[in-house]
């Protein structure tokens, strides 16, 4: 389902052909055997599906984010667990304090041993997560990457916010007209290892070969951890060893946030272009102030009212996770499970003075 607003959104620039960001990702690597390692995936694959079973009473639901205090990340996961009460479920967030590559293993290791019906997680690293993925998967337990894919044997669905290509494409053509086409830029990212991240900034490389970027020129990508200081310190930075910088983008909703806090107060406002995915209520005063002119983002609301409903029709034998299936979601409608088990949610709204106020997340 996409956002709406009649008076003052503006559609994203092009329609893209999804893409699942499991094509990106390498097999999970490890001391494993294969035949071992695949276990839960091929059992999940033999499953059978039965699209008339109903939804299980008292299924249990453990949400595991990037990282616990991540408020975008909040709100996907409070929906999630509202979401779960409609159908009579239980959910709960689980989650580490920061964002490293291996700081999820011991929660999925928990939430295992505690026996939840299924997994939902937003992944700092594709492969790191995956061998108690795995374990979960060989248990019954069911595992869903939402917002950010695990490698794509190491979960049965995962919950795309919007086709990745189109992301990271608009991004750079949002900028690009925003700064004439002309001039240094550079991305400021969460984690390296951030699997969203990653394809979005493939496909924004990509969109910049094209020659009506020719005068463009990526100058760096630069990391903030997804955390508030380091966001806000690595936009300083950039602009020090930058001060000809005309743009930035970051698609991460602290690093955004953080890098306009930065612009707000220094000479570089109104100079510099920032541009990424954040959220109305966090960007919407500096908006207002002339820091920023738009950005975008999908409702993270149902970003997580989804995956739990498709978490639930796994968990009840609806669904397998296999190419062509079908689920209801409640009040977001029927979904149909793509390639690689990518389920989208739609396309992304664009922000800006006209209709910031008309939403409240």
């Amino acid at each position: 389902m996409m956002l709406r607003n009649a008076a003052g959104r503006r559609a994203v620039a092009t329609a893209a052909t999804a893409v699942s960001l499991a094509l990106a990702l390498t097999a999970c690597s490890g001391t494993t055997k294969d035949s071992e390692d695949r276990g839960g995936a091929k059992a999940a694959s033999n499953a059978k599906a039965d699209p008339d079973a109903p939804l299980k009473k008292g299924l249990k639901l453990g949400f595991l984010p990037k990282q616990i205090n991540n408020p975008y990340e909040k709100i996907v996961d409070e929906a999630g667990i509202a979401a779960a009460k409609e159908y009579g479920g239980t959910g709960k967030e689980v989650g580490p304090s920061d964002a490293n590559a291996s700081s999820q293993v011991s929660y999925i290791n928990t939430l295992i041993q505690q026996r939840q019906d299924a997994i939902l997680i937003a992944a700092n690293d594709p492969n790191a997560v995956c061998g108690p993925l795995k374990q979960a998967m060989k248990k019954d337990i069911k595992v869903v990457a939402y917002d950010s894919d695990t490698a794509k044997d190491c979960r049965q669905l995962f919950i795309n916010q919007a086709s990745s290509e189109e992301i990271g494409r608009s991004l750079v053509q949002h900028l690009g007209e925003q700064i004439g086409h002309k001039g240094k830029i550079a991305i400021l990212s969460a984690t390296q290892n951030a699997t969203n991240q990653n394809t979005w900034i493939e496909y924004m490389k990509e969109e910049l070969k094209l020659p009506a970027y020719k005068d463009m020129e990526l100058v760096k990508v630069a990391y903030g951890d997804d955390a508030d200081q380091k966001s806000f310190q690595q936009t300083q930075g950039l602009l020090q060893a930058y001060p000809d910088l005309k743009g930035i983008i970051s698609p991460t909703t602290v690093g955004i946030a953080a890098a306009a806090r930065y612009l707000s107060d220094s000479s570089y406002k109104g100079k510099v272009v920032l541009n990424g995915l954040g959220t109305p209520n966090q960007m919407r005063k500096y908006v207002k102030d002339g820091t920023v002119e738009q950005f975008s983002l999908w409702n993270p609301e149902e970003l997580g009212y989804l995956g739990s409903y498709a978490a639930a029709a796994l968990a009840s034998g609806q669904i397998t996770g296999a190419e062509g299936e079908t689920f209801k979601a409640g009040k977001l409608g029927e979904y149909t499970v793509g390639k690689d088990g990518e389920v989208i949610l739609g396309e992304p709204t664009v922000f800006d003075a006209e209709n910031i106020d008309t939403f409240n997340f």
